[in-house]
């Protein structure tokens, strides 16, 4: 097929806008699935997770055959994409797959934040829009007013926006003539210099790591010699093909076609995200520009409830990073909690879905550290330490400054919302940029926030704010410097490093005092007092004590001297001082999971 007949588009928009909805019902139009294959809706969405949440978490992608109204038969390459702001990189290198984006916005709903900085990334790798304004059969849809936020961030027609119905199939034959009337034909050398861009990898037990990818420029064959240009690896091609609603093998790709590789490769990691692959004999001289590593920027530890089952943990986690290349863990031990993993995620929603994944998939039961950042610790010896475990912190005299991520923060929320925003923004120590408002009803303000103070629940609490109307987006900025120190947990004057944290100095006192009020409930009892203390270095900063059990040794006394009760009682006395010199504190797992539900 010439590349005059093929288009590479993807879907775009925010969380719940109905891409995936809208994605499903151009398969059925085209023929592409049939209605008895449509077992749930969501058909890309094949994980239970993606499905209960209603979320894309991993990209899919799946080729159409359209006949136009001019009676040409075109090929559409449709490349579903995640829609939350952890996968930013993900829909990135999906954009630079494609020449064209239907970009979807809620007529019930407006702009929201994810909507406008996934345009932009489509603005930037410079596709052509076709606005959708979707869910127009609803009696709270806003045509006009949506209509003209769309009008004002793309600068378009009126004329130019689709009007749609995902679920009730309006509108569907519209927008897939728009396609091959809009969007313009790859360009790209079938003779050229092989040039394939990966845009997502999955692993299969027995093929090995299953390759997504567009070529660009040259012609690619089964037998033939590749390499990877990031890792350098070499194979030889076992299989490629087109991708349907399952896998049809082909001779060969050639530039302007999307499929998949497959070449016994055993690692997902050497298929990494925005790669370049290239023939081995005779390779491209520069990769496609935009790759770059995964970066994790929320670490936690991950443990056992049960100390036994930590080799099945380590299985698990080896399993999930095959599909999972952003996913990073490493072996670490801990006083309170035995043998763990620190595990690296891309952003909070992934260490939840990796959470639930473990114990849904794999029936691991687990506990979870406090999450926390990457902090950049210069030392007095003017050595430069990173640090992502609190325990890992040099100690305050060897400290002559820490630096910490900080975001660009992005919040679209409607207007009578606004002061209650900014006044949890201010809480979060955020420095205020602008605000804009898009319409008479809706404000854009746009914040610099530390990183560590909206990856802990900033998200939950800014949806009750607004009652759920606010949308946050935000993009990784600079370190900066700031005034932090490690705040450790003492129980009889021994550190529990599990909840050791690290927070600004204007709040420690305030979260050393609520776990230190929250231990007192959840500790039981002992025979001895136990003193629960929140330190900075040796500066004790909060304290509680859990009082002690108190067994009655006069009871055995019927009468007699005074002296001799206050022999027992001084006899008893000094057995809780021994007791309390020896004894062990016993710390329940409920206080290590009610921590994470400590709120400002």
């Amino acid at each position: 097929m010439t590349l005059d007949h093929i288009r590479n588009f993807c879907i775009i928009a925010h969380i719940d806008h109905g891409k995936s909805t809208l994605a499903d019902k151009l398969l059925l139009e085209t023929h592409t699935i049939a209605v008895r294959e449509m077992e749930y809706n969501q058909v890309l969405d094949d994980m239970d997770l993606e499905q209960e949440r209603g979320i894309t978490i991993k990209l899919h992608a799946i080729m159409m055959k359209y006949k136009g109204s001019d009676g040409k038969e075109y090929t559409y390459n449709m490349v579903d994409t995640p829609g939350h702001v952890d996968f930013t990189y993900e829909v990135s290198r999906s954009l630079a797959a494609c020449e064209g984006a239907i970009l979807v916005v809620d007529a019930t709903q407006g702009v929201e934040a994810q909507t406008i900085t996934n345009l932009y990334l489509a603005i930037d790798a410079g596709l052509e829009i076709i606005p959708v304004l979707n869910k127009v059969d609803l009696q709270s849809a806003m045509i006009d007013e949506v209509s003209n936020q769309i009008i004002e961030l793309i600068g378009c027609k009126k004329e130019d926006i689709l009007l749609a119905s995902a679920k009730a199939g309006i509108g569907i034959p519209e927008i897939l003539e728009a396609i091959h009337k809009r969007i313009p034909a790859p360009e790209g050398d079938p003779d050229g210099t092989l040039r394939c861009l990966i845009f997502d990898s999955l692993f299969d037990s027995y093929r090995g790591s299953i390759v997504y990818m567009r070529v660009f420029d040259g012609t690619i064959n089964e037998g033939d010699e590749i390499m990877f240009m990031h890792s350098r690896m070499k194979y030889r091609v076992e299989e490629i093909g087109t991708l349907r609603l399952g896998r049809e093998q082909k001779k060969s790709l050639s530039a302007g076609d999307v499929g998949y590789l497959i070449a016994g490769v055993k690692n997902v990691k050497e298929t990494r995200v925005g790669d370049t692959v290239t023939s081995y004999r005779n390779p491209a001289p520069a990769a496609i520009s935009g790759f770059k590593e995964s970066k994790p920027m929320v670490f936690a530890g991950l443990y056992p409830q049960n100390a036994e089952a930590y080799t099945e943990l380590r299985d698990s986690l080896d399993k999930l990073t095959l599909n999972d290349s952003s996913l990073q863990f490493e072996p670490e031990t801990s006083v309170a909690l035995g043998f763990g993993f620190r595990c690296g995620f891309i952003g909070l929603l992934h260490m939840e879905i990796i959470q639930e994944r473990l114990e849904r998939e794999f029936n691991q039961s687990l506990v979870t550290t406090v999450p926390n950042v990457e902090y950049k610790v210069m030392t007095t010896s003017n050595e430069i330490i990173t640090v992502d475990n609190p325990s890992a912190m040099p100690p305050p005299g060897h400290i002559e400054y820490i630096e910490e991520p900080f975001v660009k923060a992005q919040i679209i929320v409607p207007s009578e919302y606004v002061g209650a925003i900014m006044k949890l923004a201010t809480e979060r120590r955020a420095v205020y940029k602008t605000t804009t408002y898009l319409d008479a009803t809706r404000a854009d303000i746009q914040y610099e926030f530390p990183l560590s103070e909206i990856i802990f629940d900033f998200y939950d609490k800014l949806k009750s704010i607004s009652r759920g109307y606010a949308s946050l987006d935000y993009e990784f900025l600079e370190y900066r410097q700031s005034d932090l120190v490690k705040l450790d947990i003492l129980l009889n004057g021994d550190p529990v490093d599990a909840f050791s944290t690290i927070v600004h100095r204007d709040k420690a006192f305030e979260w050393g005092k609520k776990l230190c009020t929250k231990l007192r409930e959840l500790i039981p009892r002992h025979m001895f007092e136990v003193a629960i203390q929140a330190a900075i270095g040796a500066k004790i900063i909060a304290r509680e004590s859990v009082k002690a059990l108190r067994k009655d040794v006069t009871a055995k006394c019927y009468g007699g001297d005074i002296s001799r009760k206050r022999k027992l009682l001084e006899k008893q006395k000094e057995g809780k001082k021994r007791m309390k010199q020896v004894g062990r504190i016993e710390v329940p797992q409920e206080a290590f999971l009610a921590i994470l539900q400590i709120t400002d």
